[in-house]
Order: structure tokens, then sequence, then C-alpha cells
């Protein structure tokens, strides 16, 4: 079921909202840029996402396929989302679930988690090791 959360970078330059189903799979990656970021995010469709502040306060890096896009914060550096273009699914948008500020501990403890070997391109499979993630 989706239920509607807001969120916001560390500085509160950035903020959005986004209809989520946090019963479904987030997914921790050990690709280059997650592993770095500790980005942990949960999908949600264009539709379900909004923008409220600060889009002249992101910055985008693109890196790679330069098919997703990583979006930051120019003033804090926290990534929010980030926008994958060419998934199974479509358009999707990758919310952060850490910049969530009305979700409960309990949710986030409770929200299932799939690892992703994005590292090696394994996206179907599990990497060796990943509780780090």
């Amino acid at each position: 079921m989706l239920t509607t959360y807001h969120g916001s970078c560390h500085c509160g330059a950035v903020t959005f909202e986004a209809d989520l189903d946090l019963t479904q799979h987030s997914y921790r990656c050990n690709c280059s840029i997650c592993r770095r970021t500790r980005f942990w995010p949960a999908i949600a469709k264009p539709k379900h996402f909004r923008l409220l502040t600060g889009e002249s306060e992101l910055t985008q890096y693109l890196f790679n396929t330069k098919k997703n896009h990583h979006y930051f914060c120019k003033r804090c550096g926290v990534r929010c989302f980030g926008v994958g273009n060419d998934t199974p699914i479509g358009k999707m948008y990758g919310v952060n679930l850490g910049c969530l500020t009305d979700v409960s501990d309990e949710v986030l403890e409770n929200t299932p988690i799939v690892y992703v070997d994005g590292l090696h391109d394994n996206w179907q499979n599990a990497p060796t090791f990943y509780r780090h993630l």
C-alpha cells in the first residue's frame, strides 16, 4: 500500500514527497557510487515523486552509461534521490530512505532489502559479500 512520505537533504534546501510502499523491496548495491554514498533507495514511479523545493540547489552527476542521473544538494552534498531512465520498469525514482523525515525506525527496520551486484553488472544477483552495504 502506498504511503506518502516527506524527505529532505540535511540542510533542508531540497524537499520532496514520495508515495512509497515500504512493505516492498528496497535496494542496497555494491556499485562504485552506491557503496561510497551508502545509498538505500526505494522505488517510486514518476507520478509518485514530487520535488517540492530546491530544484536550483541540485547538482547532477553522470558517469559510465549516463543513463542514471544522480542528484545531490549543492549545499550539504546529500543524495536525496536518483533517476533511473533505463530500467525494467522504465523511468523510476530511487528515493533515499535515509532522507525521509517522517518514517519511523520500526518501518525502516521492517523494509525488505534486496542486495544487488551492480559492481559486476550482475543486477539479478546478490554480491558474494553484502552485510556491509
